[in-house]
């Protein structure tokens, strides 16, 4: 870390804020933690008191049991401030999903901005990316390198429902990750006057559960019908693992489709089976991520979940001190989260 920051230190737990005495998104069990998001990489279970949104510990609550949020956990409200420690805490929109937040720390007039992941395409289902002037800011880097460029979602949600319209003797089978992908992706489908029912697996309608009682509308959504064949011309979603699983056996000649950033390259399609690829990421593309680390300032930048090096470069070439984030115990990606 830069001296002007070094109250921040990387531990095999997470990232540890020394003043504060709390860690950030830590991969293992500790006293206290604030957790920028429910991803299972960055919310775990076991913490002895956890800071987030009200939004990301509902969704904790949900995806890993009510015992997973601790009696002495805390809600934070997106720009309330709260002293803890020597430190000053605030949390702002990470646009990643719902409930996910960017960690601002202020101590001894020094400013550093945890981003969590983050992108900076529409999403109707949460608050969009907000930048933060730091003097520290540390990335998430899952798409950082040059060849990722990823569309507007609209026109991807258009080439669904093309597909929707040109093969009305096929269900659609859309793999989408069941927290975040999968409920931005039905949101974009009723803006774009998408109103017929949405069939979902069980694990996409436990969180979509989960939204709606958050105050998120996503319109007619039904589970899989139990024994009973999915009709040619229906939609379903399930979670990107479930795609080759013996229950799509039930769709009419199933057409299966994936929502990845990953899908921008031919042979992450391919591998998996899809016939249609649509480039939608909950992450931001290179140009996202040169643009969010340009708005927030900040003279030193450390990256992490992703590879570093292009990033390292570009940044070294514009003078600031860019470098990994050494150590801390972050998770690599599974890339159906993306």
């Amino acid at each position: 870390m830069p001296t002007a920051c070094d109250w921040l230190i990387p531990r095999p737990e997470g990232l540890y804020c020394v003043p504060g005495d709390f860690h950030i998104d830590p991969r293992r069990a500790v006293a206290r933690a604030v957790i920028t998001h429910a991803h299972s990489d960055h919310a775990r279970p076991g913490h002895g008191a956890v800071l987030a949104t009200r939004e990301t510990l509902a969704l904790m609550a949900a995806r890993l049991g009510q015992g997973a949020v601790a009696a002495g956990s805390q809600a934070l409200a997106y720009d309330e401030a709260l002293r803890v420690g020597a430190v000053d805490l605030s949390l702002a929109p990470a646009g990643h999903v719902l409930g996910s937040a960017q960690v601002v720390l202020v101590h001894r007039g020094e400013r550093a901005v945890i981003s969590g992941d983050y992108k900076r395409s529409a999403d109707p289902t949460c608050p969009a990316f907000a930048p933060m002037a730091c003097d520290l800011f540390v990335t998430e880097a899952t798409f950082a390198l040059p060849v990722f460029h990823h569309p507007a979602p609209g026109g991807e949600i258009a080439r669904l429902l093309d597909s929707l319209r040109l093969f009305p003797e096929r269900a659609h089978l859309l793999g989408a990750y069941a927290l975040g992908k999968c409920q931005r992706m039905i949101a974009l489908l009723r803006q774009a006057g998408y109103d017929r029912p949405i069939y979902l697996h069980g694990a996409a309608l436990a969180m979509c559960a989960v939204y709606r009682a958050l105050g998120v509308d996503l319109g007619d959504l039904r589970a899989l019908p139990a024994g009973r064949a999915v009709a040619a011309g229906e939609l379903v979603i399930a979670p990107p693992a479930a795609l080759a699983d013996r229950w799509s056996r039930r769709l009419a000649d199933p057409l299966p489709a994936m929502a990845s950033g990953w899908m921008a390259l031919r042979q992450h399609a391919r591998a998996r089976g899809v016939e249609l690829a649509l480039v939608v990421s909950d992450h931001a593309d290179w140009d996202g991520l040169l643009r969010s680390i340009a708005e927030t300032g900040a003279r030193a930048v450390r990256i992490t979940h992703g590879p570093p090096e292009a990033l390292m470069h570009v940044l070294a070439a514009q003078g600031l001190d860019a470098a990994p984030l050494e150590g801390g115990g972050f998770a690599a990606r599974r890339e159906e989260e993306e």
